[in-house]
């Protein structure tokens, strides 16, 4: 039986740091407040000329330097974005272009937070069937082209960024031990941005709309749920989990996910404070610096879990 097991992670910030004092020059907002209610004190926001496929790029080629492979190795390759380059083609062909390889599949994922969990499950699926042998996943995403910076509630939370995953099939036990997803059409309503190009025209607002406090209390109940169903499939107890590894929207979310789970936080990779929400990126991002940090290390038992736009949220457990 073949495993899909992590052969190396990286992770891109762009260049430009926004901190909060940043933030309360254009809009009625500040440090104390932001922090306060989301614990995030900076976000990283793309150059102009700077697509969600370039994030992807810098993120694969760190990935690959990681795992030791060529480009050329890999056979499957999965973009989890709700910021694509463009309508159509998939921002998965894109990067596989710039990457310089063709003919494996390439395809995008929209799940918006959730996506990367819902493109490694995927990729797991890939493997597992022997469709593929080393997958290149990626979330990325330009989070910041979708706010209206004159909305405090929204343009405080979000930021850039790309964070990238090589799954490699092994017949060694271990890796990827199991997925769980889900998604409940009914609260779309909730967060969403509802903008479309209709002949040539933009109908409904193109920005992000979010009913926060409706989205933190189904949040925290679906990932404490959703990561207890994992755990339960896994054969996995809490005292089992060498790190939590969340989507990093809210520091609140987190917080109360870690305690309905029995969770000390120092067991919980956190990334929120210099990164904000980026989305797919996020849970890439605070596996590859928990790796690289030295924090995450070879044989410990792994829990991702994230919720996002849908509302669709998912978890998978690794044994790294």
């Amino acid at each position: 039986m073949l495993h899909a097991h992590i052969l190396g992670t990286g992770g891109y910030l762009p260049v430009r740091r926004v901190s909060n004092e940043d933030l309360s020059k254009i809009v009625d907002t500040s440090d104390e407040w932001i922090t306060s209610r989301t614990g995030i004190k900076a976000r990283h926001i793309a150059a102009q000329d700077e697509q969600t496929s370039d994030l992807a790029v810098k993120a694969a080629q760190a990935a690959l330097a990681d795992a030791g492979i060529d480009a050329a190795d890999i056979d499957l390759i999965i973009v989890a974005t709700s910021t694509p380059d463009m309508t159509f083609p998939a921002t998965a062909c894109i990067v596989q272009n710039k990457l310089g390889i063709a003919g494996c599949p390439a395809f995008d994922v929209q799940a918006v937070c959730a996506g990367f969990m819902y493109a490694l499950a995927t990729a797991n699926a890939y493997i597992k069937s022997k469709m593929a042998t080393k997958a290149l996943v990626i979330g990325a995403e330009t989070f910041s082209r979708l706010l209206d910076w004159s909305d405090r509630r929204t343009c405080v939370l979000f930021g850039d960024g790309a964070g990238a995953v090589i799954l490699s099939a092994s017949e060694q036990e271990g890796g990827i031990l199991h997925t769980e997803l889900r998604a409940d059409g009914a609260y779309s309503h909730i967060l969403q941005t509802p903008g479309k190009i209709v002949s040539g025209d933009i109908q409904d607002s193109p920005y992000l709309h979010m009913d926060g406090q409706a989205v933190y209390k189904f949040a925290v109940k679906a990932l404490a749920r959703i990561a207890q169903e994992v755990m339960d499939k896994s054969g996995l107890l809490p005292t089992d989990i060498d790190w939590i590894i969340p989507h990093q929207a809210n520091l609140r979310i987190i917080e109360s996910t870690a305690r309905h789970l029995n969770v000390p936080m120092d067991k919980v990779i956190v990334t929120l404070a210099e990164q904000g929400n980026t989305s797919a990126a996020s849970i890439p991002l605070a596996l590859d610096q928990g790796i690289k940090s030295g924090r995450i290390q070879r044989g410990q038992t792994l829990l991702l879990e994230g919720i996002g736009g849908g509302f669709a949220w998912g978890a998978v457990t690794i044994k790294y």
